[in-house]
């Protein structure tokens, strides 16, 4: 009995895999050999498509994800976020990256996690990273600007030069004001790149000023059973009057071993 469940976690893993590699062709191009392989994904593989697949129908799309605590926080007050979310949802998020064309980070996650933003945990390339950064506090030593990987640092335009370098990484001049960067700007920036698929990783500053300028398809909010009691918060947006006035997007629920994530979906 214990070989059968073992071939047949093996049986399951093998399709897994089978349909990942599927959806990385997809990605890359080949989307009829990866539909043609979509039936044949049996068990938890099919969900990989399910999963993934809206992500790669879009022709342009931004998705931002945040893993949190029960009571709504993404890190301690003192920055500490590793790691909120347990294994599962850290492969999500890489195969995210994966299926992505960029990945968007502000400056203060920069700051204070020092994130390489590459994909470790699953088989993909990497995604361009790009580094919101308008007043340019950012220093050239951390890694985004100094592993040699693809990075975009979007500036305020007064603050950079035609041509302009920052490391290894292209810096973006985009016109800002007191609010900052509009996103729609970015993502307008990013789209003239061929960058058209996002997904905008953090923090909840960045994800909250993305979702107020309605330059989100979708939210993916990672719930972890922590309670931290104090610490950041996920998403501040403005204040309203009435429960009514909040935005109530369509959702599905996705199980990740111990999490569960909310996918928010915003039509039109």
């Amino acid at each position: 009995m214990k070989e059968t469940g073992r071939k047949a976690q093996f049986d399951i893993a093998e399709a897994e895999a089978q349909a990942w590699h599927a959806l990385l062709d997809w990605r890359r191009g080949n989307a009829p050999a990866a539909l043609a392989a979509a039936p044949s994904a049996a068990q938890g593989a099919a969900s990989l498509f399910a999963l993934y697949g809206p992500l790669l129908e879009a022709q342009t799309i931004a998705v931002a994800h945040l893993a949190q605590s029960l009571d709504g926080r993404i890190a301690c007050a003192g920055g500490a976020s590793r790691w909120l979310s347990g294994e599962a949802d850290l492969l999500h998020t890489h195969r995210m990256r994966a299926l992505a064309d960029a990945v968007v980070v502000g400056a203060r996650t920069v700051l204070h996690d020092d994130p390489l933003l590459t994909v470790r945990r699953c088989d993909g390339d990497h995604p361009v990273r790009v580094v919101i950064d308008p007043e340019r506090r950012l220093d050239v030593r951390h890694r985004v600007f100094s592993d040699g990987g693809a990075t975009l640092q979007v500036v305020a335009s007064e603050r950079a030069r035609p041509g302009e370098r920052f490391g290894a990484a292209e810096l973006v001049p985009l016109p800002c004001d007191e609010a900052g960067i509009d996103p729609h700007a970015i993502r307008a920036a990013l789209a003239a790149r061929g960058l058209r698929r996002i997904l905008i990783e953090g923090g909840g500053v960045t994800i909250s000023r993305f979702l107020a300028a309605r330059a989100l398809d979708r939210l993916q909010l990672t719930i972890a059973p922590v309670l931290l009691g104090s610490g950041r918060p996920s998403l501040t947006l403005a204040e309203i009057a009435e429960p009514h006035h909040g935005l109530r997007p369509r959702i599905r629920r996705v199980t990740l071993g111990e999490d569960v994530m909310f996918e928010c979906v915003f039509d039109g």
